[in-house]
């Protein structure tokens, strides 16, 4: 045994190193979080216990320590300080992350993760033409299919009753009808006011936005006006809005380009009108309602 090693280790202690501190080899400490629960030794004062907390007090952060009796102690939070007999430097506990804000849908509902599309009801929605389908779609689309709703195009509100005649509404089988400019007096409301008629009490429900066309429906901010333009009688809606906002107006290839455009500006239901917004919801609701 040489000189330096004449303590050696104690035979009955495991293997454990006794020999005095000044002839140990120096041990680097190393960083440790102070966890609930973790069990710590203080060098200078020999307590033991496991860390409760960790907290702020006159400017630094400080470890509270219990022991087996239900004392506590309060550390200052750094060196000084072993853990399964390997001295560490405490470091204050990785903070843990804030719970993540529930996924929504464009239409602000709270998106429901990997859910295959349902069998679609035997309820429908109907709205007038291409361009409300797709405004629908792009906002409600993903609850749609989650509540297996299909939108079909009604091709304009004049044929709406005929078309309800050959659907024949019942148990299982509402229909809730979006229709442009559905204003009091108007042809719209007449048709409306037929159709509920012509089909079985409570299987068909009509509801309409006060718009002479569902781009206005979109927030005019979106495509840079701080209101839609009134266009004079006599000439198309949209030609008159194009015309206004400088956007090509020379035929339908123009106009398709433009409401795709408008489309893409649409980012959730916060870009629609509440006209809208409330319609499509309680159209929703009337043909997912648990007798539709």
């Amino acid at each position: 045994m040489s000189p330096t090693d004449r303590y050696g280790t104690d035979v009955l202690g495991g293997g454990r190193d006794v020999r005095p501190a000044h002839h140990r080899p120096a041990r680097t400490s190393r960083p440790q979080p102070a966890s609930a629960g973790l069990v710590v030794e203080d060098v200078t004062t020999g307590f033991v216990g496991a860390v409760v907390r960790v907290e702020k007090s006159g400017g630094q952060h400080v470890v509270v320590l219990e022991d087996r009796r239900g004392r506590t102690r309060t550390f200052p939070l750094g060196p000084g300080f072993w853990v399964d007999g390997e001295p560490v430097v405490l470091t204050p506990p990785a903070r843990a992350a804030a719970p993540a804000a529930p996924a929504r849908t464009a239409s602000g509902s709270r998106a429901v993760a990997d859910a295959p599309a349902r069998v679609a009801r035997g309820s429908r929605i109907w709205v007038e033409g291409k361009h409300d389908a797709e405004l629908v779609e792009k906002v409600w689309g993903d609850d749609l299919r989650v509540e297996g709703v299909v939108v079909e195009l009604l091709d304009g509100a004049d044929h709406l009753v005929e078309a309800l005649r050959a659907f024949s509404p019942g148990p299982g089988r509402r229909v809730g009808v979006l229709v442009d400019h559905l204003v009091r007096g108007s042809k719209e409301s007449r048709i409306a006011a037929e159709a509920v008629r012509a089909a079985p009490a409570g299987t068909v429900l009509v509801l309409g936005h006060p718009y002479v066309d569902v781009w206005q429906a979109v927030k005019p901010a979106r495509v840079g006006l701080r209101a839609w333009p009134t266009v004079d009688r006599g000439t198309e809606w949209k030609v008159g809005v194009l015309r206004e906002l400088g956007w090509p107006a020379d035929g339908p290839r123009d106009v398709a380009t433009a409401w795709a455009r408008i489309l893409r500006s649409v980012r959730s239901y916060a870009d629609l009108d509440p006209a809208l917004l409330g319609r499509v919801e309680e159209l929703i609701d009337f043909v997912t309602a648990p007798d539709a």
